[in-house]
């Protein structure tokens, strides 16, 4: 609690309201969000970037709301502004760019209190500090909700621009990192009481998977010092849920898939904790784990798992036929399709 102006702390003591938006206006809060971008960026009508010698430039957007993407229950300012900007940075690193800058869309009411935005923009500027890009300007308006639209601006080169549509059969398909891991975070963040039993270790991985998700972009170095210029192949972040990714490449490259249940990237102590049934479906359709999916020719997909050091595991592979199904080795009778229907959607 703070003391007001004349308190002492005794008997009268009042906590003093925050500074709020509406307290210093549009112009007043411009001019503290100022210190967050470099000065020669802003200031006129837009900003003007230099895009790299022979690179083409790639653009993404993504919006978070308050009440469908966060909320004060399970994130704080700080970290929905390094959220907002990883999920931007994701899919650059998912088209095998390297992040320039992005430009930030504000939407919030006049109450929310200004170190609330102050903390948006640090977390932000967290993010790209570590893995690259400023903040180039955007825009604030009146909302009745909070609202955070980034727009990111990455650089490629031609011909290392991965796309979706870029597998064929008989490729190996590549996940990184650990699925189910957010949602697992999600679920120790709005009830603690249920994960008492778990390592307080793996409760902190879960709740920094959720909060403090990392782009992938070492993995796309990886892969580039691997792949020869030309090679056929697809990627896509996995955002939406592994599911998602993996039906998403196969559709969008006109092949099918099995995927073998027992090479997932689960962590093993989330099977533990809520059955192998739950932790599966986590890893499926939990989404927001930002990792990557990759479709790669099987040689260069076992040198790429190898390189990376154990985050990364081949899952299955790209066939011919157009059904994507998830089986399991131990169980030939135990088949299940993959679905878009039963991650998350908007509408």
């Amino acid at each position: 609690m703070t003391l007001g102006r004349g308190d002492t702390g005794g008997r009268g003591r009042r906590e003093v309201k925050p500074l709020q938006i509406q307290d210093v206006g549009e112009l007043g809060l411009l001019e503290r969000l100022r210190q967050f971008c470099p000065s020669r960026l802003i200031g006129d009508d837009a900003a003007v970037l230099a895009v790299p010698p022979d690179k083409r430039l790639v653009v993404t957007t993504d919006v978070l709301v308050d009440g469908v993407h966060f909320s004060d229950r399970t994130t704080t300012s700080e970290d929905v502004g390094w959220r907002a900007t990883a999920a931007n940075l994701s899919d650059l690193a998912a088209m095998g760019a390297d992040p320039m800058a992005i430009t930030v869309g504000l939407s919030l009411p006049g109450t929310v209190p200004v170190e609330w935005v102050a903390g948006l923009y640090r977390g932000m500027g967290q993010c790209l500090q570590r893995y690259g890009g400023q903040i180039a300007g955007g825009d604030l308006c009146r909302a009745p909700t909070i609202s955070v639209a980034i727009t990111a601006f990455g650089s490629v080169d031609a011909a290392q621009a991965l796309y979706r549509s870029g597998a064929k059969p008989g490729q190996a398909i590549v996940a990184t990192g650990r699925h189910g891991s957010s949602r697992a975070g999600l679920e120790v963040l709005l009830n603690p009481e249920s994960a008492a039993n778990v390592s307080a270790l793996a409760r902190k991985r879960w709740v920094s998977a959720h909060q403090r998700p990392h782009p992938r972009f070492d993995a796309i170095n990886c892969l580039r010092r691997l792949l020869s210029t030309g090679a056929s192949i697809a990627a896509m972040d996995t955002s939406d849920g592994l599911a998602n990714g993996i039906v998403q490449l196969c559709q969008m490259s006109g092949v099918g898939a099995k995927v073998e249940r027992s090479q997932l990237p689960i962590d093993p102590t989330l099977i533990a904790w809520r059955g192998e049934e739950e932790a599966l479906d986590w890893a499926l359709y939990g989404g927001e784990d930002f990792e990557l999916l990759l479709c790669l020719p099987p040689a260069i997909a076992l040198e790429f798992v190898q390189q990376l050091g154990g985050d990364a595991a081949v899952v299955g592979a790209t066939i011919q036929a157009p059904e994507i199904l998830l089986t399991d080795s131990k169980d030939a009778s135990w088949v299940q399709p993959l679905t878009l229907d039963r991650g998350f959607q908007h509408f």
